[in-house]
């Protein structure tokens, strides 16, 4: 396999990491001491950065004033912003405004995508459901206005083969209920995604302005210390432009949400290892740094396999969704595998760092118990490797190979 980077995805690289370069990791309180949101806002200074920098639109077309650039792209970026505990919702606007692009209604995508590019708009998703546990689209029903409510005619039909079809005199728009629980940012986005399915159980994906009557949030928080909403819909009007109904529109989404993911476990988990060969190397016991001590080297070895594996896994499945490549399974298996990876090794990895770090790691004043707090939370986001193993084992048998 060859994964070398083309120039623009190394330009883009060269980018993120300028920008990147004054971020502290503990520019926000920590969440060991703080018993609420760490901050109430994203980073505005590093979000308008990113946006003057053409970073916020890198996978959208020229025509919406984006760098026409791919996933794996933004995949590299979201590495490097890992890196640092970057507090902006980076992977969600992009992921959102480039679904809008690739799916979603031309002059919907036309006013949204230029201000998102900006970072005039912030786009987040509900990917999590009521649980996170089972599918968000199922979180949320999505029906035709009028249907339901006694509007729908004189005899409460409102026609279609699923019964979709616009409201009574011309009427038309969805009305949707239900709850998306773990919002990253909603509180400050501008538009939200939500998944959610129709009468005849079609996931489609509905565009949400945050202050759209009938949108409730409610804080939560994350174990990371950055804000997240539980976002109630209660007969939410959206307009037909404003839900997405394209075939394999949700999926496609959650795969890129899935992949960015991975890609921030892979740049917190290198830059934890760095942090980890720094520290061994300088302490000294006997005489000699740690560094030199085999059970200490044996474990660091380890860990750098994980990270590797990560990698591989990673851009194998970046590749799958930005090429619409086929191969013996569906995308979806190389996303499935690169998450296990990602969740499992990413635990490794800081579970490694804190006791080779020993007592020192957990001293609030080194930044090492942040990142150990946001592995966590990168490794159950859109599910544990448990979960992606299941689905694998779903697709394996679907798709015998061999």
């Amino acid at each position: 396999m060859d994964f070398t980077f083309t120039e623009e995805q190394q330009a883009a690289v060269e980018a993120a990491r300028a920008v990147f370069s004054d971020v502290a990791p503990d520019r926000a309180p920590s969440p060991a001491l703080t018993p609420g949101a760490v901050a109430e806002d994203i980073d505005r200074h590093l979000w308008h950065e990113l946006a003057r920098t053409d970073l916020l639109g890198l996978t959208l077309s020229p025509d919406h004033g984006g760098a026409g650039l791919d996933p794996i792209a933004l995949c590299l970026v979201l590495r490097e912003s890992a890196k640092v505990l970057a507090r902006v919702p980076l992977l969600e606007s992009c992921a959102v405004a480039t679904a809008i692009e690739r799916y979603g209604e031309r002059t919907l995508a036309a006013e949204l995508l230029p201000r998102a590019g900006r970072g005039e708009l912030i786009l987040t998703v509900g990917a999590n459901g009521r649980s996170g546990h089972d599918p968000a689209e199922l979180a949320v029903s999505a029906r035709p206005y009028g249907e339901g409510d006694g509007s729908g005619g004189a005899d409460g039909e409102t026609g279609g083969a699923d019964g979709e079809t616009g409201g009574p005199s011309g009427e038309s728009g969805w009305v949707l209920d239900g709850v998306q629980s773990a919002v990253p940012w909603a509180q400050v986005a501008d538009w939200i995604a939500v998944p959610a399915h129709t009468a005849g159980g079609r996931p489609v994906l509905a565009l949400v302005p945050r202050t759209r009557d009938g949108v409730t949030l409610a804080d939560q928080v994350s174990t990371s210390g950055e804000r997240l909403a539980e976002v109630r819909l209660e007969a939410v009007r959206v307009e037909p432009r404003e839900l997405i109904e394209t075939a394999g529109c949700w999926d496609w989404l959650r795969s890129l949400l899935t992949t960015g993911t991975c890609a921030l476990a892979l740049g917190l988990g290198e830059r934890v290892l760095a942090m980890t060969a720094e520290y061994t190397g300088g302490r000294e016991q006997f005489g000699f740094p740690v560094a030199t001590f085999q059970a200490v080297a044996v474990q660091a070895a380890d860990r750098y396999i994980d990270l590797r594996a990560m990698e591989a896994t990673l851009w194998q499945a970046a590749w799958r969704i930005s090429a619409d490549a086929g191969g013996p399974l569906p995308a979806a298996g190389d996303v499935a595998v690169a998450k296990i990876w990602a969740s499992d090794g990413v635990r490794r990895v800081v579970q490694t760092a804190q006791h080779l770090h020993g007592g020192f790691g957990a001293d609030t004043d080194y930044p090492l118990h942040r990142y150990h707090a946001w592995a966590k939370q990168i490794e159950l986001s859109l599910g544990p490797a448990a979960a992606h193993e299941e689905a694998l084992g779903d697709l394996l048998a679907a798709h015998p190979l061999g």
